[in-house]
């Protein structure tokens, strides 16, 4: 009887040794992966981008290597936007900066020098796109529409220039980071493929796209729609009298049903324009809001990028298809 203690004493014994060593190893990550991306969420990089795109983006693409905070929130206008003096010890704080680039924060360029000096890396997102793929607003300075992110599919090229980034800044992790870029990849690869389904809709005559500021030129290029607006590609240059009534010509001629608003720019342009295109006896609507230069506020469904397109070509094809 004696002897049958003792061997259960031992085997009990045993059975706690195998169980602390499992135990402490799950604490510790089971296989590689596992730890890689434990230590990945303990210590992220500290990320700070200027718009809630770039913000959203490294986010897809990061996950838990990066830890993102967006200096512009819903309704912000990055063409105006000054920073802070919170903003600029959030930068000098941060591991990493990643802006739009082609002058869209163009107020911010000499804080990004500044923090270049620290030894803070700037990462312009569009700083890889070929350039025969941009548009050219200003020949004679050869300046390019900074509104890249209306074309889903070019957009999607920048992920690469954030792969870079992030894999020089946390070389451990360089095959986390390219398999969720991947994967953010696909995604915009499958919201292309349904925006130009859902935009197919609209008829001929009715593909035109009346908008406060010209924010949509590269969304019209990719997906088939004419664009007119009344401000130019920054909303720092204002419209002027004759521009409105050149636009309300145009809108009167054409019967063009509806023009839509924009979160993040003032609505006395939309309602002038509106107002001289009805004193031309035409009838137009507002189609709807739409998210340009900003992301919507929280909870508003385009609060992330794809939410944002989506709800602008739905309210785009419901607007136009009046």
């Amino acid at each position: 009887m004696r002897n049958v203690v003792v061997a259960l004493v031992l085997v009990a014994a045993s059975v706690a040794f195998v169980a602390t060593i499992y135990f402490t190893k799950q604490e510790q990550g089971g296989t590689s992966q596992d730890r890689a991306l434990g230590a990945a969420t303990s210590q992220p990089l500290r990320v700070i981008a200027t718009t809630g795109m770039v913000g959203d983006l490294v986010m897809r693409v990061g996950g838990p290597v990066v830890e993102v905070e967006s200096l512009m929130g819903a309704g912000i206008d990055p063409h105006l936007y000054k920073a802070s003096e919170s903003d600029v010890r959030k930068m000098a704080s941060a591991d990493i900066i990643f802006y739009s680039g082609l002058h869209l924060e163009g107020k911010l360029t000499e804080v990004f020098e500044q923090m270049e000096a620290r030894g803070i890396p700037t990462v312009a997102v569009t700083r890889a796109i070929p350039e025969a793929r941009l548009l050219v607003v200003d020949e004679a300075s050869v300046a390019h529409d900074p509104h890249v992110w209306f074309d889903v599919a070019l957009w999607s090229q920048t992920t690469h220039t954030i792969v870079e980034a992030l894999g020089e800044a946390r070389p451990g992790y360089v095959d986390l980071i390219a398999r969720r870029a991947e994967m953010t990849r696909s995604e915009l690869e499958d919201l292309d493929g349904w925006a130009r389904k859902r935009l197919a809709s609209i008829s001929r005559e009715k593909r035109v796209l009346v908008t406060a500021h010209d924010a949509f030129g590269y969304f019209a290029r990719a997906y088939d729609l004419e664009v007119r607006a009344v401000q130019g590609v920054s909303t720092a240059t204002e419209a002027g009298a004759a521009d409105i009534q050149r636009l309300a010509d145009f809108m009167a001629d054409r019967k063009i049903p509806a023009l839509f608003v924009e979160s993040s720019v003032p609505p006395a342009v939309t309602r002038a324009l509106m107002a001289a295109v009805v004193s031309r006896g035409h009838d137009v609507e507002v189609g709807g809001e739409l998210y340009s230069d900003a992301m919507g506020p929280a909870g508003s469904g385009a609060d992330d990028y794809i939410g944002m397109v989506r709800h602008n070509v739905e309210t785009i094809v419901a607007g136009l298809n009046r």
